[in-house]
């Protein structure tokens, strides 16, 4: 039976639970009170790597080589003195929204995703870090119609796909800009966002200024993309040379953050949507997941066992996972729910939890 173990990142701290008894139950808790902003279990090598925003002491970086025993900080990305983010404005790391594991052929590269909108790369297994320049020195990220804040003042890196065989063939969310794509392991750097939609600005179809609020790649089937937009569901078959819409706007499965997708059917996807940016609660006040076997054509709910009334439950793009037949997702309300069917039946872990931005299995 599988034990599907899964670690959450809150507002105030991480909580790892694990299945005891036929229940899951906490089994300990780390970095009491502190926000936890990303998380990585690198499966090359078995070491957590957590991520925490102390507010008044800024982002902090740790790691674990023992599930959570002991804990060690380790040097936060940073920017070479004197560079701006933009003309007279210093850059500076606040916050890592993501970390991702390289190859399997590269056990000691790390990939972090920042706020401003920054790229880092270890080659030493995060003794020292170094931004990726060609994204950085991009035109067009200075360019304050195409790389601009969504919910913060300043663009971020959210996602960091790579592909399985390949891993010099890297994808980027990045919010608010789009999608990115590099092919030669970080050297360029090219803009994929034909025909994803840009509905918040004049020109819906520009090349950049897109909204991606999570991106993910199929790993069996890598050519293929999922992306939960600010404009909607999109998916790629061709690596993004074109992205296809897969949710329409007047249906309740459109906005949202967080997707979780199948790697064995590319056509299966489940989302848990919102009213919209301004109301980011649950559509009438039921919390719903969505579920779509054939690329989003059809979305049907998959909601039994989740409350359906007097929910203002929100789900952030990273607090959602899946692992074989096993969903889970925690909300900004402290609400924890798992589903062992692929979201058929839900059961609830938890309703006493802080707010929720990261869930991932182990």
């Amino acid at each position: 039976m599988e034990q599907n173990n899964f670690i959450l990142g809150t507002k105030k701290g991480l909580l790892y639970y694990v299945m005891s008894e036929g229940k899951y139950v906490l089994k300990s808790n780390h970095f009491e009170g502190i926000p936890v902003t990303a998380f990585l279990n690198d499966n090359r090598t078995g070491v957590w790597w957590v991520a925490l925003n102390h507010g008044h002491w800024g982002v902090k970086l740790h790691k674990s080589v023992d599930e959570g025993q002991t804990w060690e900080a380790v040097d936060v990305p940073s920017f070479q003195e004197g560079k701006e983010y933009k003309a007279g404005v210093p850059a500076t790391v606040k916050d890592i929204f993501c970390i991702q594991q390289g190859g399997e052929d590269e056990k000691d590269t790390l990939w972090i995703g920042t706020r401003p909108g920054a790229l880092f790369k270890s080659e030493d297994y995060g003794k020292t870090f170094q931004l990726n320049h060609a994204l950085w020195d991009l035109p067009s990220r200075t360019n304050p119609n195409q790389w601009f804040g969504g919910g913060w003042d300043e663009p971020i890196i959210h996602s960091i796909e790579l592909h399985p065989n390949n891993k010099d063939h890297i994808y980027l969310g990045l919010s608010v800009a789009g999608v990115f794509e590099t092919k030669d392991g970080g050297s360029s750097w090219s803009a994929i966002n034909k025909g994803s939609i840009a509905g918040f600005l004049p020109d819906p179809n520009v090349e950049l200024g897109h909204d991606p609020h999570r991106l993910l790649i199929c790993k069996n089937n890598p050519n293929v993309l999922w992306q939960q937009n600010h404009c909607g569901v999109f998916k790629t078959e061709n690596s993004g040379q074109n992205w296809i819409p897969s949710s329409k706007e007047e249906e309740v499965a459109h906005f949202g953050f967080a997707l979780a997708i199948d790697h064995d059917n590319h056509n299966e996807a489940w989302i848990i949507p919102a009213i919209s940016d301004e109301i980011r609660i649950a559509n009438d006040q039921k919390l719903r997941v969505y579920y779509t076997n054939d690329s989003g054509e059809n979305w049907t709910s998959r909601s039994n066992g989740l409350p359906q009334q007097n929910s203002f439950d929100l789900v952030y793009r990273h607090a959602f996972d899946k692992q074989n037949n096993t969903l889970a997702f925690g909300t900004t309300t402290g609400n924890l729910y798992l589903s062992k069917d692929k979201g058929l039946n839900w059961m609830t872990v938890s309703n006493n939890i802080p707010p929720v931005n990261v869930l991932h299995f182990i």
